[in-house]
Formats: C-alpha cells, structure tokens, sequence
C-alpha cells in the first residue's frame, strides 16, 4: 500500500485493536470456564462469542479487572444456557456424553497436574451432570479456577454463607471418592496403548484381561449414527459387543492414540473425517468404563482440531 492509497486509522481504530487483543489473551481461560459449564465445546464457543460482544459494546474504563469481568458474563451466559440444556438432553437418544476436547494443544488451558487433568475428564464432567446449574457454576468455579465463595458469591449474585452451602451440597451430590485414588498417568497410558493393540488384532482374551469385571460401556450416537442404545454392563457382554463392533468395521478406518479431555483416547478416523474418539476410566489396574462418542454434532469441534493437525500420538 502506498502513502497515496494508504488510508488513516479512524481515531478509535487503535482502541478497537487494543480491546480485541486484550479479549483473545482472555479466550482460552473463557472458553475452558464454558466448557466445563456446558460439557460442550460447540455452546462454549457460542458463549465466548455472545462474551465478546458484550465485551465489545462495555464501557472498558468501566472494567477494573477485565479477567474477573469477563468470568462473570460468562459464567452467567452459561448459566442461561444449562436451563435449556437440561430439558434436551432429557429427551436425547441414549446416553449423554460430554463432546470430546483434544487437549495436547492447549485449547482447555495447562494441564500440568492430575488435579487440573482430573477438572476436564470425561468422568467428572458426566458427574457434573446430577448437579444445578447453580451447583455446577460454583463447582467449577471452586475447584477448576480455585474462586474463593466470597469472590463466586459475588459472580452469582447470592450470600457468601449461601454460596458455601451451594459447593457443600455439589460435593456431597458428586461423591467421587475414587479421585482420590487416580491411576498414575503411566498405568492409564500402558493400559489403553495395550487396548488399542488387543483390537487392532482382534485379540478378545487380550482385552479380557485389560477390563474390570464389571467395566460398562457407553455409546453416544444422539440418534444420528447406529451406538448401542444403553450401557453395556459386565466384561462378558462388552466383549460380545467388540467383536460384533470389529465385524462392522468399514475398511480404512484408522484408529489412533490421542490425549483427549487430559487423558490418553482412542480416535477413529477415516479419510481425515473422525468417525469416533473412546475415553477410557481406570480403577485397581483395570479399565472399568469406556465411553465412545460417535454423534457427528458432537465431534464438529474436535474434528476441526484434528484437520488443523498436531493432535494424535
């Protein structure tokens, strides 16, 4: 562009940028807030952007601390959104479970210890489920983004005293003793590499001996695709079910390791399309829970993550 064509900022121009700019080093934190209020990454996306033009129409000399702001549009967004949620997911087809995040890329913030791993499994996030939205706001909150009650009181508008009897009651309603009790990341990553090895070959007592006696397993297709329309329960039947799963295999699908939600998955995938990612839970050396999203809606997301590359092995 040369000094004849080149064109001034209008006088705004460099405050607009600014503001912008400010939003985007804030998105990652929003977009982990929203997704472990929802359990989905397509409507955390959706609230982010609701957040930036609400961000962008603020009076920004208004906004002592711009993080705090912003966690409490969002927080609130997500709270309009699970009111809604709620009364789909009671009429979905079969199982709910949560949309799958790939996480080696960062999109669900650091994760450098089991507690921040443990925030966005996949386990605990279908426990968030039993909770209120108001319950479930203040979880995460508390445990995710380590709020103190005087701080999420204020995001939520109610008592200090209140808002401790809220996190009480969502602990208590969570029961989740067997956290305390994780699998080292090492078990979690040889049992679930000799899973992926066992199925490849098609090896049953191979995968006999990896699962617990009374392992479930779960399939989410949403109605979409053809998934078992109920758990699975007992090692017998899940293993019945493998192999009526391997037959029905179409030909080039590829099956690859992956992190997902902070633990290591299975990703099925087929011409660059992902046709389903597998997570896995671990308890006494053995996998006790698998669940297999398969929803196409529910994959958009982590589809996009797959095609922008990086994210398996």
């Amino acid at each position: 562009m040369t000094s004849e064509t080149a064109q001034p900022l209008a006088p705004d121009d460099g405050a607009a940028d600014a503001s912008a700019a400010e939003f985007t080093a804030h998105r990652p934190r929003m977009f982990g807030l929203a997704y472990r209020m929802l359990g989905s990454a397509e409507e955390a996306e959706d609230t982010v952007q609701d957040a930036y033009l609400r961000w962008s129409g603020a009076d920004r000399a208004s906004i002592a601390h711009p993080a705090a702001w912003l966690a409490t549009v969002v927080t609130r967004l997500g709270l309009n959104r699970l009111a809604s949620a709620r009364a789909k997911r009671e009429e979905y087809a079969g199982p709910w479970l949560p949309e799958p995040v790939f996480t080696r890329d960062g999109t669900l913030g650091p994760l450098e210890s089991a507690e921040r791993r443990d925030a966005v499994s996949t386990a605990l996030l279908v426990l968030l489920e039993r909770l209120t939205p108001t319950e479930r706001a203040v979880y995460v909150l508390r445990e995710a983004f380590a709020y103190t009650h005087r701080e999420i009181a204020g995001v939520l508008e109610i008592g200090e005293a209140n808002c401790r009897q809220v996190y009480g009651r969502a602990v208590r309603r969570l029961e989740r003793p067997e956290a305390r009790f994780a699998p080292a990341e090492e078990q979690r990553h040889r049992l679930v590499e000799s899973f992926v090895g066992a199925a490849r070959e098609g090896d049953l007592a191979g995968l006999e001996r990896l699962l617990a006696e009374d392992v479930v397993w779960w399939s989410d297709g949403g109605g979409k695709v053809s998934a078992a329309r109920r758990p699975v329960v007992g090692r017998d039947a899940v293993l019945r079910f493998l192999a009526g799963v391997a037959r029905r295999t179409e030909e080039g699908t590829e099956v690859a390791l992956a992190e997902v939600n902070g633990a290591p998955a299975l990703v099925s995938h087929r011409e660059g399309a992902l046709l389903a990612v597998t997570t896995f839970e671990v308890r006494d050396g053995a996998i006790s829970r698998v669940g297999v999203v398969m929803n196409p809606d529910k994959l958009a997301f982590a589809g996009r993550q797959l095609a922008r590359g990086g994210v398996l092995g």
